[in-house]
């Protein structure tokens, strides 16, 4: 798998003798969490994955050199049911996913690790991170972070059906994807599909509401997609990469330089 990551960085490029050097109470370790899973017609499995890796890649060049953070080895397979029915999708059980990122945890914890960041870039995970963020500070007692995509930006240009919908394999996915490795993307089999339409006040939604529906892709994206790529440009992703890699890289020193709250 391609990866944008500073060799320095990478975690597992370290022998152990390095490892056992790191400084324990404050060094951050980051594990990455994403999917294989289609992406339409257009856009490879690896989709997610690679993104993680480039914006992550792209926030530690940003660090302080004598910051000790480090990138684990990302888990590449997620709880992505929500894609199967297209082929090639790799998916994982909630109570599997949770269970590699507890006895990852576990091993972090015993060699004497006291901060880790779940990254994740893949929706269908974005639950299950917040549970295991709260369960592996309970019991191992890490100092445990979650930082989700792109860390909050607000991809400016972007239109407002798009920045509500465009869920995946659109606008953003593809802009990133032709900022980076133009020749996985297929600009010749675009297709559009939204799950609702931000001009109709619905009762029931599919995320981010009071109320919401539980929706497969295949109920409404014979193609997979779920948003329009077509405006997508390289520019606007290296544009949106910048912004996303400054705000991740705000966020991760921020959570190096962490300490819990003392007790009243």
């Amino acid at each position: 798998m391609k990866t944008w990551i500073p060799d320095q960085r990478s975690f597992a490029y370290l022998s152990w003798k390095q490892v056992d050097a790191l400084p324990r109470d404050s060094t951050l370790l980051v594990l990455p969490t994403a999917a294989i899973e289609q992406h339409g017609h257009h856009l490879p499995l690896a989709t997610d994955t690679l993104i993680n890796n480039l914006l992550l890649g792209r926030a530690i060049e940003k660090l302080p050199a004598d910051l000790p953070v480090y990138a684990l080895p990302p888990v590449h397979y997620g709880k992505s049911n929500e894609h199967l029915g297209f082929p090639g999708t790799l998916s994982v059980s909630a109570s599997t996913f949770m269970a590699v990122l507890r006895d990852l945890g576990a091993s972090v914890a015993r060699s004497g690790f006291r901060k880790l960041v779940l990254y994740n870039t893949h929706g269908g995970n974005t639950s299950l991170i917040d549970v295991m963020a709260r369960d592996l500070r309970a019991e191992f007692n890490l100092r445990t972070f979650a930082l989700h995509g792109s860390g909050g930006i607000s991809f400016d240009g972007l239109s407002a059906q798009e920045r509500a919908y465009g869920f995946h394999a659109g606008e953003v996915e593809t802009s990133f994807l032709l900022a980076a490795v133009p020749e996985l993307v297929d600009r010749s089999s675009y297709s559009v599909n939204y799950i609702a339409d931000v001009s109709k006040a619905e009762l029931l939604l599919p995320e981010n509401a009071p109320a919401t529906f539980a929706w497969l892709t295949r109920d409404m994206a014979p193609s997979g997609v779920l948003g329009d790529p077509r405006p997508a440009t390289a520019e606007k992703g290296e544009r949106w990469l910048e912004q996303a890699a400054t705000r991740l890289a705000a966020a991760l020193e921020a959570m190096a330089n962490y300490s819990h709250p003392q007790k009243a």
